[in-house]
């Protein structure tokens, strides 16, 4: 890790409006004047219990909701996205190969024989063979689907990735082997992550620093060992004592 930075968020707060796509219901503020950064080489954790706005911190970081309040600095091109359920973010009709090369084409900068180099080079990186290629989403374990997921997200090339509960849909075994290949590509491909995860022990496991969420607000940040050996707030505690 070093000081420079990927990711700066400068007081932000934002939400989004309930209701459907024609009418606009009651808007719902979710983040309340968040601040912190994101370094170049670190694993920084974001953690809280389910609806305290973990994915719409993630959604406001990729574009996807506005700022109603303050900033959200880019220093490099903007993350890719590694889903919780790799299942559903891999279209079930296409092929490996057709799903790894599709950023590459909209992307419109490679003929078709740099695509294919750069998929099998990705392949090979989250340590896949090539006979994954040809096959389809639902032919493949859930391990294998979440390395294409990571595949798919590192395809063009990204500093910086956002892991929305990357391995809590895995067995413990295959967590075990998806912790270390996340690890093994942030030293390799120079990489950052914001990991967000309601399982503390994969945070412990994988993480520089910890984020804790508490009703949008982070209430808590530090090292690690920190936030692990010295809580400073109760319900840093409280999550620490849930985990255990």
């Amino acid at each position: 890790m070093t000081d420079e930075l990927v990711l700066e968020l400068q007081h932000v707060t934002s939400g989004y409006h309930t209701g459907g796509l024609l009418f606009k219901g009651e808007y719902q503020k979710v983040l309340h004047d968040v601040s912190f950064q994101v370094h170049r080489g670190e694993i920084l954790g974001l953690v809280g219990e389910s609806g305290t706005g973990k994915s719409t911190l993630a959604r406001t970081i990729l574009g996807m909701v506005k700022p109603d309040e303050g900033q959200v600095i880019h220093y490099t091109k903007r993350p890719q996205m590694i889903f919780q359920d790799p299942y559903s973010s891999l279209n079930p009709a296409y092929t490996v190969g057709w799903s790894m090369e599709e950023p590459l084409r909209i992307f419109g900068k490679y003929d078709a024989a740099e695509r294919k180099k750069r998929v099998r080079e990705m392949l090979r990186r989250v340590e896949l063979p090539e006979e994954c290629l040809a096959a389809k989403p639902g032919e493949l374990s859930g391990g294998q689907r979440q390395r294409v997921s990571i595949a798919i997200a590192l395809i063009q090339r990204p500093r910086f990735l956002i892991a929305d509960e990357p391995v809590s849909a895995l067995d413990v075994t295959i967590q075990a082997q998806i912790l270390k290949l996340l690890r093994e590509l942030r030293d390799e491909l120079d990489l950052s992550y914001l990991f967000i995860s309601h399982d503390l022990n994969v945070v412990y496991q994988l993480c520089d620093r910890v984020l804790v969420m508490k009703q949008g607000r982070i209430v808590e940040q530090g090292t690690v060992d920190e936030i692990f050996d010295h809580p400073q707030q109760e319900y840093t505690r409280q999550l620490l004592a849930a985990a255990d």
